[in-house]
């Protein structure tokens, strides 16, 4: 293999594991493909802009909208309030998740020591320590409601575990949402 193969695959599983970071579940289509909905409005106003707000939600609120737009958009929906046969919301949240240790570190310990026939590497033990313990989320869900009466059709949920809590990252946010919504509808019917 080549330096330029090389690079190359690598590129290739960055940008996969970037993609795969962002666990997604989603509700039965049935109920949603039943409706043959053709037109949506949102259900709530765009958060003000203007405020100068830290809080991720309105970092979060335009770009949200845009890519589930678009993603609608590309599968035939029409934003018409007028016409609308069903909504789009959408609610962020961090959670907190309980993370598992790997099974073949069960019996690794932090704390170095002899075993008398067992070596344990220490990536081993960093893998236990790291996988364990509670780790933040972010949480998106979205949630289309028929208009008419109001209940669920469908939803999905995006979840991404918070690597650095402190600091709100709005770096390639676009993008990362993007992919994200793009999975999260691809179920989804287009349009009749």
């Amino acid at each position: 293999m080549t330096i330029v193969q090389r690079g190359f695959t690598a590129l290739i599983l960055l940008a996969l594991s970037a993609c795969s970071s962002i666990e997604i579940t989603t509700s039965d289509v049935a109920p949603f493909a039943s409706g043959n909905y053709s037109y949506y409005k949102w259900r709530t106003d765009p958060l003000p802009q203007n405020t100068g707000s830290s809080d991720p939600y309105y970092a979060l609120d335009p770009v949200m909208r845009r890519q589930l737009d678009a993603a609608l958009a590309a599968k035939g929906y029409r934003l018409d309030k007028e016409k609308a046969q069903f909504s789009v919301d959408y609610v962020y949240a961090t959670g907190l998740i309980q993370g598992v240790e790997s099974e073949q570190a069960s019996n690794i310990s932090p704390i170095p020591s002899v075993t008398p026939n067992r070596r344990v590497d220490q990536a081993s033990v960093d893998n236990a320590i790291a996988l364990a313990g509670l780790k933040e989320t972010s949480n998106i869900l979205i949630q289309f409601n028929d208009s008419a009466s109001n209940e669920e059709v469908w939803r999905a949920v995006m979840t991404k575990i918070v690597e650095n809590a402190n600091q709100l990252d709005t770096t390639g946010l676009d993008e990362r949402i993007g992919k994200a919504v793009n999975r999260a509808l691809k179920e989804l019917p287009p349009a009749p």
